[in-house]
């Protein structure tokens, strides 16, 4: 059985704090072919392990953004990180996971190596395409990562357009950052918790425009989220949208467990996560996107007991098995978390905007 956990957020697996920095300028509007957009509208969200944690990446889309995922390579030596980012402002963006750093050395926090005290931070990253939405000179940069980690907490998530959220665009639709958590019950992975954190600025879209409701949903889901089918006119101005303007985009997160799991196993939990992507947003992994989940693994949870495996799996595949198909549930529900949480911006609509009647009283 998978129940949700107590924040149905990431910040339900110990050892993990979030932080967002963003500029949302009044004046914001929307890069054309005629016309530079006006304002700024970017931001970065931090993920901070304390202790670090064991990471690893899988990469789908076929235009990333990113930062030291060689590292994360199973057969690399580096096991543990610091901090991911997740951030703004294309490749541009990058340059906030430089002020992750600063913030982590002054901390003490990373490899130590060199002088007494010196230590080296491990920061993975990556970006979504958001310059159109917005002045395309604003950009995170290693000020805003600096800000996001000293305001890192694990008391509060926000969701919606915030951090790395704040200019995402979800298909035609106003997108976001959104987060969901779960905690096994039964099973060999009886007591551990998986979670997301997602920020969906995907080409594909994120609703089913059959029935309006986002992909993936059944009635069950659906009633628990306050939804129901929209009317057949909601529908149709939904149709009526026509394409998002843009084909640069990208889907990125964290997917992450308290259980300890080896870096081998991060990686299949990371891959597992994909699964989620492509259950919330048709089509998923397009050359033009940049779709990037990171997977982390706190240990600050015991491992369970998986029972008799034969000699030829490692102990921990029971457990492991149980662990991805969470990941895969955590990412679908965090990407519609993050399109249900999202406000409109520049003229581009939210969700429950266009789909008024979808949303219960």
């Amino acid at each position: 059985m998978i129940g949700r956990s107590p924040t149905d957020s990431l910040l339900d697996v110990a050892g993990l704090r979030v932080g967002h920095w963003h500029r949302l300028d009044d004046d914001i509007t929307v890069t054309t072919v005629a016309a530079p957009g006006r304002g700024g509208a970017t931001g970065c969200t931090v993920v901070l392990a304390d202790p670090s944690a064991v990471a690893a990446v899988d990469v789908r889309g076929g235009g990333p953004g990113t930062r030291e995922t060689d590292l994360l390579d199973p057969s690399h030596s580096v096991q543990r990180v610091d901090a991911i980012v997740l951030t703004g402002g294309s490749a541009y963006g990058l340059a906030a996971a430089d002020g992750v750093m600063r913030w982590l050395e002054e901390t003490g926090r990373g490899i130590p190596m060199g002088p007494p005290g010196g230590v080296v931070p491990i920061v993975p990253g990556a970006v979504i395409f958001d310059l159109p939405v917005g002045d395309w000179s604003v950009r995170p940069t290693a000020e805003a990562g600096y800000a996001a980690a000293a305001n890192a907490t694990d008391s509060t998530l926000m969701r919606g357009c915030v951090g790395a959220g704040t200019a995402a665009r979800a298909g035609v639709l106003k997108g976001g950052i959104g987060t969901s958590g779960i905690r096994r019950t039964d099973g060999p992975a009886a007591g551990v918790t998986v979670a997301a954190l997602m920020v969906a600025n995907p080409v594909g879209s994120v609703f089913d425009p059959e029935t309006g409701l986002p992909w993936g949903l059944g009635p069950v889901r659906a009633d628990e989220l306050g939804l129901v089918p929209p009317r057949a006119a909601d529908l149709a101005a939904a149709r009526a949208l026509g394409a998002k303007g843009t084909v640069l985009n990208t889907t990125i997160g964290v997917v992450a467990t308290d259980a300890p799991l080896s870096k081998a196993a991060c990686r299949r939990v990371a891959v597992a996560g994909h699964d989620g992507l492509a259950r919330a947003v048709h089509p998923a992994h397009s050359p033009l996107d940049g779709d990037t989940i990171f997977a982390l693994s706190t240990g600050t949870a015991g491992l369970p007991d998986a029972g008799d495996v034969p000699s030829a799996f490692p102990a921990e595949l029971p457990v492991l098995a149980a662990i991805c198909e969470a990941a895969a549930v955590v990412v679908q529900r965090a990407i519609v978390d993050a399109v249900l949480s999202a406000t409109a911006l520049a003229g581009i609509p939210a969700y429950r905007d266009i789909f008024p009647s979808a949303v219960r009283p």
